[in-house]
Parts: C-alpha cells; structure tokens; sequence
C-alpha cells in the first residue's frame, strides 16, 4: 500500500475514534447518576456498564442472583456422560450482557491481583481455565446483582426515574 492510501483509509478511522470516545463520554453522564458504584469498580468502563443496566432494567425484575446469572447466561449446562463430569458453555440468555460480563471477567483475569489468585486456587482444585473463567463469570454477576440491588433501595430508582433519550 502507498502512504496515499493508508492516509486515506486512517482519516476515517480516526474521525470513528473520535464519535466513539464522544458518545462514551455522552453515556457515562446517565450511568453516573443512576450507578455510580459500577463505574467504582476497575474493570468496568461506561460501556459495560450502561450495558448492565439496560439489562438490569429495573428492580424486581429479578428475583434472585441467580435468576440475573441464568439471564446473563452464565451457568453452564451439564454435560457429563458416564464417569466423565464437564460442562459446557451456555447459549442462552442475553448474549450483550453475556459479553459485558465476558469482558469484565478478561480484564480482570488481566490485570486484577486477587482475581489471579482466585484463578490459580480454581486450577489448583482441578478445574480447567474455562470452567475457572465460568466460576469467575458467576461470581462477577453476584458482585453486579449486589451492587445494583443496593443502589435500587438506597435512590429508590423506578423506570420512570431514568433519563430519556433527547
């Protein structure tokens, strides 16, 4: 390729980076006022977050940590045959929130100390490093069902209270 068309195909890409990082910074205004607490966390961005909380929806929508993991598709599906005991990976549920939490589980895994710990005891134990990323996933969307079910008692956020769309 010549300098011509490099030039030609990065002024696009960088005027995308340049909305991308705009609409970030509009998204992370709402995200703030109803959950502050998700962006508290190292691992999630207003992205991942605003993708929570569309999910989320509302409180009572879910009633247990369980039920929201089981949404999220986090629990895996046995799939044991004779003496073998294994599970695979669950299709269901809401594959973008499925995806925040796939990326929440990454970065950590990454970068988070005690989360390389966690890793290192699941492996210790016997387990694979997917179905150690699994165990994490799970627990991830308790830390989120957590956070969210406490900031839905304590502001007292109805549907009617979130933001509208300009």
């Amino acid at each position: 390729m010549t300098v011509r068309a490099l030039r030609s195909t990065a002024q696009p890409i960088q005027a995308l980076q340049v909305e991308a990082k705009d609409l970030e910074i509009e998204i992370l205004t709402p995200v703030r006022q109803l959950t502050p607490e998700l962006l508290d966390l190292l691992d999630v961005g207003p992205i991942t977050a605003a993708q929570v909380l569309v999910s989320w929806s509302h409180p009572g929508r879910f009633r247990s940590e369980a039920a929201f993991a089981s949404f999220a598709g986090v629990p895996p599906i046995p799939a044991s045959s004779g003496l073998t005991d294994r599970h695979r990976i669950n299709r269901s549920g809401d594959r973008q929130l499925n995806r925040a939490l796939h990326t929440i589980t990454l970065v950590r895994m990454r970068l988070d100390p005690a989360t390389k710990t966690y890793v290192a005891r699941r492996a210790a134990e016997g387990k694979t490093s997917r179905d150690a990323q699994r165990c994490l996933e799970r627990a991830i969307c308790r830390q989120l069902f957590e956070i969210l079910e406490r900031s839905d008692r304590s502001t007292g956020t109805k549907p009617k209270d979130l933001p509208q769309a300009a």
